[in-house]
C-alpha cells in the first residue's frame, strides 16, 4: 500500500518539485544567494519560530504515544538553540539591526504561514500538525540532501544547508513521515482529508515563500 505522505507529495507534486528545485535553492549551494536577498530570507523565517514551536507544543500535546512527545520535545530543543543561535550569528554576519530581527514588515508569505501554523495548533488534531510538520521539514531536507555536493565557503550559506541535511535531521525527518503515515492510516477519512489540507497549504507557502524573497531585487 502506498504510504500517506507519498500520496500526499504526489498529489502537490508541481509546487513540491517548484520549492525544491527552486533559485534560492541552486544559489545556496553555490554560495551565490545575494546578500539582500540572503537577508531577507532569514529576517523573515525567523518570524516562524514562534509559531513553529508552539505548533511543535500542540504535537506533544495531542500525541497519542509518550515515546512520540519525547521526540518532539528533543527536536524542539534544538530548534531554540542550535538553530536559533545560527540565526543570531547570520544576522550579525549581515549586520540586521535588533529592531529588524525582532519587529520586521511581514510579508505575505510569512503571515501566510504563521496563520498556517496557527490553525493546525487550534484545530487540536496530531495528525494536522504532522501534517504541517512534516512538510516542513521533509521538503528541506529534500532539497537540501544532495550527497557529495561541496559546501560553500561562507557559513551564512553552508550552516543552513547543513542544519537540514545532517544525519540527526535526516532520522527525524524519516521519523515524521513515519508517524504522519501511521496515523494517517489509523484515521477516519475526515481526519485524513483535514491533514491533507494542510499538507497542500503548507506545500503551497513554501513554493511562495521562496519566490517572494527575490521580489524586489
Amino acid at each position: 500500500m502506498t504510504r500517506f505522505t507519498e500520496t500526499l507529495r504526489a498529489e502537490n507534486q508541481q509546487d513540491w518539485t517548484a520549492a525544491r528545485d527552486h533559485r534560492f535553492v541552486d544559489e545556496i549551494f553555490r554560495g551565490a544567494v545575494p546578500a539582500d536577498v540572503m537577508r531577507r530570507y532569514l529576517v523573515q523565517d525567523y518570524q516562524f519560530i514562534d509559531r513553529f514551536v508552539a505548533l511543535v507544543g500542540m504535537a506533544i500535546a495531542t500525541a497519542d504515544r509518550f515515546d512520540s512527545r519525547i521526540r518532539f520535545a528533543q527536536f524542539a530543543a534544538m530548534i531554540t538553540s542550535d538553530e536559533n543561535t545560527y540565526f543570531e550569528r547570520a544576522f550579525d554576519a549581515l549586520g540586521v539591526a535588533p529592531a529588524e530581527r525582532a519587529h520586521p514588515v511581514i510579508s505575505a508569505p510569512t503571515l501566510g504561514f504563521q496563520t498556517l501554523m496557527r490553525d493546525a495548533a487550534d484545530s487540536g488534531d496530531y495528525a494536522c500538525c504532522l501534517a504541517v510538520l512534516t512538510v516542513a521539514e521533509w521538503l528541506y531536507l529534500d532539497w537540501a540532501d544532495r550527497p557529495g555536493a561541496v559546501l560553500p565557503e561562507d557559513f551564512v550559506h553552508a550552516e543552513w544547508i547543513t542544519l537540514h541535511n545532517n544525519e540527526g535531521f535526516r532520522a527525524f525527518v524519516n521519523w515524521l513521515r513515519e508517524e504522519l503515515d501511521r496515523v494517517g492510516e489509523a484515521a477516519d477519512e475526515k481526519s485524513r482529508q483535514a491533514a491533507s489540507a494542510f499538507f497542500r497549504r503548507a506545500v503551497a507557502l513554501e513554493r511562495a515563500f521562496f519566490d517572494h524573497i527575490y521580489a524586489g531585487s
